[in-house]
């Protein structure tokens, strides 16, 4: 097995799920990663969107933020951050949105904003940004977050970014176009939804974990896959790609 660290198997498992995907909205921070992973040696033409108004990036680096200027470079196309939405995104044109969190719950949904109460928080975060529209429109939605008791939790101390809100049917009853999340990429661990509960699902362990390790983390009754599968590890020519061109530095693997 390859030595990895936690953050490496992450950006993996979410890198290699962009395989076949035309197009994807790419959140900062390790989305960012994965995303550039996934162009390089999982889909060549995955066209990587950023809010900042830049379509089909092709960074020769890794960007810093989504208004790094090497994002232009190489582009298909730079436009207004409204056009990008009005366009793109609300137009049904982004086919997977990559999305960190702080906060998950069992139905997707995501707080981005404050941990604690509102109006006295213990912790303000960074906000919404795009990601409450972005969730919305997106065709689909992945997450990718480190499984931990203070993120997956029964009831989010703010509903950032609306996943499937209250359980079956909620979606649908608010006119909200896009299938909402699919897939959740964790340090430990895999998780998918179910279609009828839409309610998370453990679907794939990472090597040297266990159900009960995945449950201790979780802060609800968690389902379990009937075929739950073993993840595979990553590759040397994927932590090699993260080590030496995308993260050189560290920051974020």
């Amino acid at each position: 097995m390859n030595a990895y660290t936690p953050s490496e198997i992450m950006i993996v498992t979410a890198a290699r799920a962009l395989a076949g995907v035309r197009t994807v909205l790419v959140g900062v921070g390790q989305p960012n990663i994965a995303c550039n992973l996934a162009r390089r040696i999982i889909e060549p033409n995955l066209e990587l969107i950023y809010e900042s108004g830049v379509f089909g990036a092709r960074p020769a680096r890794l960007p810093l933020s989504i208004g790094d200027p090497t994002l232009v470079s190489g582009a298909q196309m730079v436009c207004s951050m409204a056009d990008l939405f009005l366009f793109y995104l609300q137009g049904g044109r982004v086919d997977v949105a990559l999305l960190g969190t702080a906060q998950i719950d069992r139905f997707g949904n995501l707080n981005t904003t404050v941990i604690g109460d509102y109006t006295q928080p213990k912790v303000r975060l960074p906000g919404s940004g795009g990601a409450c529209e972005i969730a919305i429109n997106a065709q689909q939605v992945f997450v990718i977050t480190r499984l931990d008791k203070r993120a997956f939790v029964e009831k989010l101390d703010f509903r950032t970014t609306p996943g499937f809100l209250n359980g079956p049917g909620q979606r649908d009853a608010l006119g909200i176009p896009g299938q909402g999340p699919r897939i959740v990429f964790t340090d430990k661990a895999i998780f998918r939804f179910d279609t009828d509960t839409e309610q998370m699902v453990l679907s794939s362990l990472h090597p040297g974990f266990t159900v009960e390790e995945i449950q201790a983390q979780v802060g609800w009754p968690l389902s379990v896959a009937q075929d739950l599968q073993e993840t595979t590890p990553p590759t040397q020519e994927e932590l090699r790609i993260i080590r030496d061109d995308l993260d050189p530095k560290g920051l974020h693997r």
